[in-house]
């Protein structure tokens, strides 16, 4: 945004900021945390790459209150596709991409591919006007993932979210709720979500945020024999909690520790107009050792075209 000068007045700063447009939602961020199910609720064409390297606790949670070894890493790569198809509706695909898992004991170093996610977003209430926007997705998760990596088993499930938006004078309000409903559920878990974001535009290039995740189980799977490259296919039996925002085993005592809660600080750069990039630090708020997260280390980049 450029001032006019007139004779005799004095120019106010100028300003060159390449988020900031007359479009109020120009200047909207996607969250980084949570990225397969916490999205913004605006409907755009886009590519959205990460990458996730998520220590694990030492000693996780097993049944009958006792605890196994484990630490070690994982990392994910993946990349997001967005459509829009006009204003209100865009086909989305959420979840695909490569995991490497490294664990120091009990568990099996392997790789392999995520289960494919797709499905359509639709803003119900778009008001640029307002700078808000409340929007539903629904996306359909196949099972074609590996094995190795506790992806790939069940029939699939399909997730019902609905997210929120409110941007005003730099600062941006984000929400999302959603359910992940298999349709086989006894390899799967019922599971919800709830996620939040708050972030505000100090400059283009430095957009600092606060995210919040809480993941609950609503109802364990039926803890059977799968994923046979770990423990002989033993995990769904033998651990106390769920995956969280990525897996899903169906274990059968999933409920023993069945909320898991996490918070996310960093911040997104605007390096173009239509290309944003992004850095969380992620660590649970609940027992660390009452997950499979010790603490998460997100980057991406959004290309909005």
């Amino acid at each position: 945004m450029t001032a006019t000068v007139f004779a005799g007045s004095v120019s106010p700063l100028t300003m060159n900021n390449e988020c900031e447009s007359k479009d109020v939602f120009a200047s909207a961020i996607r969250p980084v945390s949570n990225p397969t199910l916490f999205d913004l609720a605006l409907p755009r064409t886009n590519v959205h790459a990460i990458f996730m390297n998520q220590q694990m606790p030492s000693r996780v949670a097993t049944v009958g209150g006792g605890s196994a070894p484990l630490g070690g890493d994982f990392q994910v790569y993946a990349v997001q596709f967005e459509y829009a198809l006009h204003d209100r509706l865009s086909v989305v695909a959420t979840k695909d991409g490569y995991v490497n898992f490294d664990p120091d004991t009990t568990l099996s170093d392997e790789s392999g591919f995520a289960n494919l996610a797709a499905g359509l977003k639709y803003a119900m209430i778009f008001q640029p006007e307002n700078g808000f926007a409340l929007s539903g997705t629904a996306t359909v998760e196949v099972p074609t993932g590996s094995d190795s990596v506790t992806e790939g088993e069940g029939d699939g499930a399909v997730n019902l979210i609905l997210s929120s938006l409110k941007v005003a004078q730099g600062w941006q309000f984000s929400s999302g709720a959603g359910l992940h409903l298999p349709f086989d559920g006894d390899a799967n878990a019922v599971t919800s979500f709830v996620s939040s974001h708050v972030s505000y535009q100090v400059c283009q290039y430095f957009i600092p945020l606060l995210e919040c995740n809480w993941y609950h189980v609503v109802d364990e799977g039926d803890g059977s024999n799968r994923f046979n490259d770990q423990i002989g296919g033993a995990l769904p039996s033998v651990i106390a909690f769920e995956g969280g925002d990525l897996l899903n085993w169906g274990a059968s005592n999933a409920k023993d520790n069945a909320d898991i809660v996490t918070m996310a600080a960093g911040f997104r750069s605007c390096l173009k107009e239509n290309v944003q990039a992004g850095i969380v630090y992620e660590v649970p708020l609940t027992d660390r050792n009452k997950n499979l997260m010790d603490s998460r280390l997100t980057v991406d980049l959004v290309w909005n075209f």
